[in-house]
């Protein structure tokens, strides 16, 4: 099985290995570095996508998508506009209608960061801010019952930014299975590893039987 795992903003591929490390069963696993797909051009929403759906329709077999946050946005943009060859879709603590206030203030606290705190993110601030503001206009609302794969929706029950979408998006997404992990954060794959490894394994099991 072919899983392509996208990471979030301030994470890189190596947020995954612990995760992938406590798999159940062996997969074929790839982690793209999302800022390098876009080295060299401008650091915003679309130019992201166009070069995440050039890497993923490189790839001929059906995807398994597990994305994070901005990874999960990207993973869930690519399902809605190519169904066909989405095989399953994770989405972990994910929106698919940008909240514009949260981002807003985001992006305010991002301005009063010294430019050192974003060395680990592999862009600079002002691309960190000039991406975030690029994404308020996203809304998937209205698309994501044109997902065809079976789809599971994972949310920290501490991150309450993004349980109200969660339920939004098992709601919407035809079939899609919605749960929350007690005790933990936003970022489930460096929170709690074993718990996530022990769901995807699950999950992926059960579509490879089915």
């Amino acid at each position: 099985m072919n899983c392509i795992f996208v990471h979030g903003l301030g994470q890189d591929s190596s947020s995954w290995e612990k995760a992938i490390s406590l798999m159940a069963e062996p997969t074929i696993t790839l982690c793209p570095d999302l800022f390098a797909l876009i080295k060299g051009t401008e650091a915003d929403y679309q130019s992201l996508y166009r070069a995440f759906l050039e890497y993923c329709n490189a790839i001929p077999e059906p995807l398994n998508l597990c994305g994070l946050s901005l990874g999960g946005v990207l993973a869930l943009h690519y399902a809605i506009d190519n169904p066909a060859k989405v095989k399953s879709l994770v989405l972990i603590g994910v929106q698919y209608k940008m909240p514009k206030n949260l981002l807003k203030l985001q992006n305010a606290i991002f301005r009063v960061m010294p430019k050192s705190l974003f060395k680990n993110m592999g862009l600079q601030k002002h691309e960190v801010i000039g991406l975030t503001k690029s994404m308020m206009n996203l809304d998937f609302s209205e698309r994501i019952k044109v997902i065809l794969s079976p789809a599971l929706i994972l949310c920290g029950d501490k991150d309450r930014a993004n349980k109200k979408a969660a339920k939004g998006l098992a709601e919407g997404i035809p079939g899609a299975e919605l749960r929350f992990v007690e005790s933990a954060g936003h970022e489930l794959n460096r929170d709690r590893p074993q718990e996530l490894a022990a769901m995807l394994s699950v999950f992926w099991e059960v579509l490879s039987t089915s």
